[in-house]
């Protein structure tokens, strides 16, 4: 018996045809109550309201203005390393950095995407994750999902880290 056949005939049961209204109004309850939760407005959290209009979250400086939750070196030079391709989001304060997808004019069949997170304050290696994905183009010309070399995250990581050093040096002491 077919799956069609066998939904038409659960259908057409007297039982399922009386009740078929109060589900609908039964889920249609649950979704809105689902909504209403999610309307409620969050607890207040602490910020600096700074000279642009907008609450800064972190940790406040003297003077005004807000401390950023990642490391400042790691996440200048992880966009300064990921420059030459399309940025999608870059949000400084959670160290989250989301790239487009970036095809090399030396190999256009082939495109990659890149995901950098800066989790900590500390300039360090466990500080920085990063995720490279990979497409190539298919004979009918769809892009599919490749695999990675194993290295690639890795070695984008210890640039970053390494132009991260390299950016703390040249702060004058």
């Amino acid at each position: 018996m077919g799956v069609w056949k066998l939904a038409k005939e659960f259908k057409e049961l007297p039982l399922i045809s009386q009740t078929r209204p109060v589900l609908s109004a039964l889920a249609a309850a649950i979704l809105l109550a689902a909504l209403a939760a999610c309307s409620k407005t969050p607890p207040q959290q602490q910020g600096t309201q700074g000279a642009d209009g907008y609450t800064h979250f972190g940790t406040p400086l003297q003077g005004g203005g807000v401390a950023p939750a990642v490391n400042t070196f790691l996440w200048r030079a992880a966009l300064e390393t990921v420059s030459f391709m399309p940025l999608a989001s870059a949000d400084s304060t959670g160290g989250v950095l989301i790239t487009d997808w970036y095809a090399p004019p030396e190999t256009p069949n082939e495109r990659f995407k890149v995901n950098v997170f800066v989790t900590s304050r500390q300039l360090r290696p466990d500080a920085l994750r990063a995720v490279v994905f990979r497409q190539t183009k298919n004979p009918q010309g769809a892009w599919v999902d490749a695999t990675v070399e194993p290295n690639t995250a890795r070695s984008l990581e210890d640039t970053i880290l390494a132009r991260g050093r390299q950016l703390r040096a040249e702060v004058p002491q």
